[in-house]
């Protein structure tokens, strides 16, 4: 029997873990060349999980090389692939990092999570104590799937004026999040086969979302402007195409109005939906937020939002816009879902962005999360000079270093690692890899001038252990 675990809380897909341990296994020789591993039903049985998860996992790592399956014979370890373990990192950094690591916090360069000290929580708490206090005992009764009227109404006229996102508040449904949103868009229009094509490198989440629903994901690479539209398959037929083009993740290009149109005119050639992911765009420095690609095609393109990143992330509050033709559909799909999102959350919200709170709010937030990113290019740029190279700043909170002479592969981010910092190489977000192995993605919204100076300064001293090894 293969010994597996599985951790559901964890940072990590169950996909992952699974593919993670098999893949430790086989290169440490725990698992033989040849031998044989248990059939996708039994291990599904065995970790009580489905059938697809098992399938994914040993899919990623038939893809990879590390097993072979034979027909009417089973799937086996590949030859070939025992690595003897070499220690990693050396015993003389650990022992150099340990106490570091020992006397101080780790610092995360996690990107997208706001400055939660921030929250307005005395004006959030003085609106719900008036919305509980006024509200009507109809209001604790079971409500409609797509949302409160009162949000989705001031939805449409914010998002139209700060966005030019066009839509009715009939189009709005109101979810748990970008991510019951990204479950609808995956439960609306894909079935087993699809192709879909994604930006290349793109949220891995987002990927496995979309591949447990059986798609088949068509990856079209990305540059310093987003999508690159001139590699859109001719021969292929998608079910949809799903990008970020107010600032794309991970990279932070904006999609110029150019490969708009040209999104546009192939899915109009297709017949297929485009999924427009805004996740950030109200934290752009210069200058208003982008104006939306939904407001050149409302019929054509699903537009996905969220107050995650403007609020917090536990709100769980996002919303769906959605071509006409699709709506009772998602309607019904989020009602068998979970019937509906927190009613008092959402009329709280309403009241939020009704008495200006929202636009404030935003505003305040954009001059603190300015003033960060600008004081982490100024301690990048001094502590690495012509040896990074930083873009993607304009919008949100995050930006990408490349370093050009440096690959973030697991021994080196092993030494980042033990110096008390953690950081988030984009190989991990891309499909084809070995395309952005020397490119980190560096979140600085949660983090205080403070600790963006003691991070940069750890990753320098990471760096400079690196660099004694070669």
């Amino acid at each position: 029997m293969l010994c597996l675990s599985i951790t559901r809380s964890s940072d990590l897909s169950i996909i992952r873990q699974i593919y993670q341990q098999i893949r430790e296994r086989i290169l440490n020789g725990e698992l033989r060349s040849g031998e044989k591993l248990p059939s996708t039903r039994e291990l599904s049985s065995q970790l009580s999980v489905s059938r697809n998860v098992i399938l994914e996992a040993y899919d990623q790592l038939l893809s990879e090389g590390y097993i072979v399956s034979k027909r009417g014979s089973g799937t086996f370890v590949a030859e070939g692939i025992y690595l003897k373990k070499d220690p990693l990192p050396s015993a003389s950094i650990i022992r150099r990092t340990e106490e570091a690591s020992q006397d101080h916090l780790i610092i995360d360069f996690r990107s997208g999570l706001p400055s939660l000290d921030q929250f307005p929580r005395k004006t959030w708490a003085r609106l719900a104590y008036h919305t509980w206090s006024e509200a009507s005992s109809t209001l604790l009764e079971y409500d409609h799937p797509e949302g409160r009227i009162e949000l989705r109404e001031l939805l449409s006229h914010y998002l139209l004026k700060t966005r030019r996102v066009v839509c009715r508040p009939e189009q709005i449904i109101i979810t748990s999040g970008a991510v019951q949103a990204l479950s609808l868009v995956a439960q609306l229009l894909i079935t087993t086969g699809d192709k879909v094509i994604i930006e290349d490198p793109i949220t891995q989440d987002i990927q496995t979302m979309f591949k447990a629903a059986g798609a088949d994901l068509y990856p079209v690479p990305v540059d310093h402007h987003g999508m690159n539209t001139s590699f859109l398959p001719a021969s292929l037929d998608p079910a949809f195409i799903f990008f970020t083009p107010s600032h794309q993740f991970p990279l932070g290009g904006v999609l110029p109005i150019q490969r708009q149109v040209q999104l546009i005119h192939y899915a109009r050639k297709k017949g297929c939906f485009l999924v427009e992911d805004d996740y950030d765009s109200e934290f752009r420095y210069d200058g208003s937020p982008v104006s939306s690609l939904q407001g050149l095609e409302p019929e054509r393109v699903i537009y996905i939002g969220s107050f995650s990143k403007i609020l917090s992330p536990a709100l769980r509050l996002g919303y769906i816009i959605l071509p006409s033709a699709l709506v009772d559909r998602a309607r019904m799909i989020k009602r068998y879902s979970d019937l509906h999102s927190s009613s008092m959350d959402q009329l709280i919200l309403a009241r939020f962005i009704n008495e200006g709170y929202l636009n404030r709010h935003i505003l305040k937030m954009k001059k603190i999360y300015k003033r960060r990113r600008d004081y982490l290019i100024s301690r990048l740029k001094a502590a690495f000079k012509e040896k990074v190279r930083l873009y993607g700043y304009s919008t949100g909170l995050h930006l990408i270093a490349e370093f050009p002479d440096l690959v973030f592969d697991s021994h080196n981010l092993a030494i980042i690692q033990q110096m008390g910092i953690k950081v988030y190489p984009v190989e991990e977000h891309a499909i084809q890899k070995g395309m952005h192995a020397h490119r980190l993605i560096i979140g600085y919204g949660h983090l205080t001038l403070e600790e963006i100076k003691e991070g940069v300064k750890r990753l320098e001293s990471a760096w400079k252990n690196i660099q004694a090894e070669r």
